[in-house]
């Protein structure tokens, strides 16, 4: 007992929880580290499949981000809408069961806590196998380091949700900043007499380029939407006026979502950039950017935090929505009842175990 009230905190009076819901600015940290730490990857996994036609046919990840750009605001709109016409929270699950019943309504939320659960496992892993990449010692490691990130994560929530929020709110900031400085100088940079672009490296074409390699490039893309339900989902985490709070969030985080994958997309357009097997698309960019000084480190040590936060939006999403189905008789009552620090403990728990397992 002494343990788990030094890990978690003493417990917390029901009445207080109003004051443990979420401003703006920290519930954007808290819900927008999946949407934003997908700019990581995103441009990468278009390029990943135009390469296959040549280097020739990467000019064409402009207009595919265009279009990921256009779903990003189609999304955005769409999902404002929800925030506003169902404030309880629930997203997809909600929206389907109000429209269209039951069955569909479960297969919607059935999707979501397995996309949940491969959040977190995904995030974790690719933020270990970044730090494994800069310490390859750690490499024999990564499994062990992927659970302590995993269970370090499982406790800062279970201490509630203002404390969790402050305590990523810095890590995820100084990320979003760090990536915001590459894309800013970066895009100047690009649009003056500073340097020129490297020579172009050419492939080997192992697929001839079709209108279907660009919707396969387009499909890979829209990993840059993966997490923008989230805020829909957990609206009932705001400060009132709770709808108006959350879609507002929700348009800043798709603001620095839009604006992070131009700025990426467009400078490996114009410096030629493909994928290498040693090398991610964002920090070849850095390098470029910024040589191999501390800012360089700076930006990767800020886009390794953000994949390992983004694991922190599902713990945001998941016991809402185990709640909320908890609640209409789909799930045990026990994932509808507050824990000590007024969260769904149990839901937390429960996703933790499921991703520490698929790890």
């Amino acid at each position: 007992m002494i343990l788990k009230r030094w890990l978690v905190g003493d417990p917390l009076k029901t009445a207080q929880a109003r004051h443990e819901r979420l401003s703006k600015t920290i519930a954007l940290a808290i819900f927008s580290s999946n949407a934003i730490s997908s700019v990581a990857y995103a441009t990468e996994e278009i390029l990943l499949v135009l390469v296959l036609a040549g280097t020739a046919a990467v000019a064409w990840s402009i207009p595919v981000s265009l279009a990921i750009l256009f779903l990003v605001l189609v999304l955005t709109i769409s999902y404002r809408q929800i925030i506003y016409e169902y404030p309880e929270g629930g997203g997809a699950y909600i929206v389907a069961r109000t429209n269209l019943g039951d069955r569909p309504a479960l297969v919607a939320a059935a999707a979501l806590m397995i996309d949940y659960v491969l959040t977190v496992a995904v995030s974790v892993a690719a933020g270990i196998a970044a730090l494994t990449s800069a310490i390859p010692s750690l490499f024999i490691h990564r499994e062990a380091l992927g659970l302590v990130a995993i269970l370090f994560i499982i406790m800062v929530n279970l201490r509630g949700v203002r404390e969790s929020g402050k305590f990523f709110a810095v890590p995820t900031y100084f990320a979003i900043g760090g990536l915001g400085l590459l894309v800013i100088v970066g895009t100047i940079r690009s649009l003056s007499s500073y340097g020129e672009p490297p020579p172009a490296i050419d492939h080997i074409e192992t697929e001839a380029f079709t209108m279907f390699l660009v919707l396969r490039a387009f499909a890979a893309g829209c990993a840059a939407v993966t997490g923008m339900e989230v805020i829909s989902n957990g609206v009932k985490a705001f400060r009132q006026p709770e709808p108006k709070n959350a879609a507002t969030t929700m348009v800043w985080m798709s603001i620095i979502l839009a604006s992070l994958f131009t700025g990426i997309s467009w400078m490996a357009y114009h410096y030629g950039i493909v994928p290498k097997p040693d090398e991610t698309v964002v920090s070849q960019l850095a390098r470029l950017t910024f040589g191999t000084g501390p800012v360089y480190y700076a930006v990767q040590i800020g886009t390794m935090v953000l994949l390992v936060l983004a694991a922190n939006s599902a713990f945001a999403g998941f016991p809402h929505l185990a709640s909320i189905l908890a609640r209409d008789g789909f799930m045990p009552h026990q994932m509808a009842t507050f824990g000590d620090r007024l969260v769904f403990s149990n839901g937390i728990i429960i996703l933790g175990f499921f991703a520490c397992l698929l790890l």
